[in-house]
């Protein structure tokens, strides 16, 4: 098994973590092991970010399966701290109305390889099964099928069309389906520090899971070096992509405490008008196992919906 810790590069800083992986060999999940080194307290710098995608291993099933992670090099994601004044609407919103009027739009995705799964969650963008998820989500889809689940319980398989590795985005299509409810997309550009947000998804393979926060920060620059991005391709290819990733991933994101965990990449931030504002697809973890597995501390990133509709145009 490739064992997987922060390690720190020749800065002195840790290395982000990814946690989308075919399954290994060991099915069990190890206690988690301290990094050698944690960021300084108010220090800026690289943080450790470990993708939200679950992998479930095939011999335990379902939400029971072990987390595993890329290999102990990856490259390194920083995130710049600019200055926001926190605002935003104060008014008092039924959660559970919003999460009734979009969990129709929200689905799991299941890839299936020889020997387990890896689950993520999607957001429909068509009545005719076009879905948004992250990239890191599908990028196995070679090696095995992808598996759509609705919300009701409904499966489809799919198929990829098209992604783009710098957003870390993909679209991919339900086959045979017809009848779905698109999300609406916001517009990203008038999201505001202190606003509330509602994150549904898979976490852990547990479907339509909802979780609530506020958003903590605008405009965290998140990247992953392009030579990391191209060594993860060369182990493990990419199917569809816009492009070749050289450039690694890059993008800025909407920082929220609603709890995102392994499971909801890909899947909707939602303001309280039911409309998306972000795709979740990163989480900071400041300990992580040496199996990969990693918990929420209450900092998770999302793609803006604005970043996501450039992508959405390609396919």
């Amino acid at each position: 098994m490739t064992e997987n810790m922060q390690q720190q590069n020749p800065h002195g800083q840790p290395n982000p973590l990814f946690t989308h992986q075919p399954p290994p060999q060991q099915m069990w999940p190890q206690a988690p092991r301290q990094p050698t080194r944690q960021p300084g307290k108010g220090r800026r710098g690289a943080v450790a970010i470990v993708a939200g995608a679950v992998l479930a291993a095939g011999a335990l099933g379902g939400a029971a399966g072990a987390y595993f992670g890329h290999d102990t090099t990856a490259g390194v994601a920083t995130v710049s701290t600019p200055l926001a004044t926190p605002t935003g609407d104060t008014a008092t919103t039924d959660v559970s109305a919003v999460v009734a009027k979009v969990k129709n739009s929200v689905v799991e995705v299941t890839v299936t390889l020889p020997n387990g799964e890896e689950i993520g969650s999607g957001v429909v963008l068509s009545a005719d099964g076009r879905i948004l998820t992250n990239n890191h989500v599908i990028a196995d889809a070679g090696n095995g099928k992808i598996t759509v689940t609705f919300a009701d319980g409904r499966t489809a398989n799919a198929t990829v069309v098209g992604s783009d590795t710098t957003s870390d985005l993909a679209v991919i299509k339900a086959e045979g389906v017809s009848g779905l409810t698109p999300a609406t997309l916001g517009d990203s550009s008038t999201v505001k520090v202190g606003q509330e947000v509602i994150a549904i998804g898979s976490p852990g393979g547990l479907q339509n899971t909802v979780t609530t926060g506020i958003v903590s920060a605008l405009n965290r620059e998140v990247n992953i070096e392009g030579e990391q991005q191209q060594r993860n391709q060369q182990q493990f290819p990419f199917t569809g992509n816009d492009n070749s990733g050289s450039s690694g991933v890059s993008y800025k994101a909407i920082q929220t405490d609603a709890s995102i965990n392994q499971g909801n990449s890909g899947g909707p931030l939602f303001d309280l008008n039911g409309a998306v504002i972000g795709i979740n697809s990163a989480m900071y973890s400041p300990v992580t196992g040496q199996n990969g597995s990693a918990g929420s501390v209450g900092i998770g990133f999302s793609i803006p919906i604005n970043t996501a509709k450039s992508v959405i145009a390609k396919f």
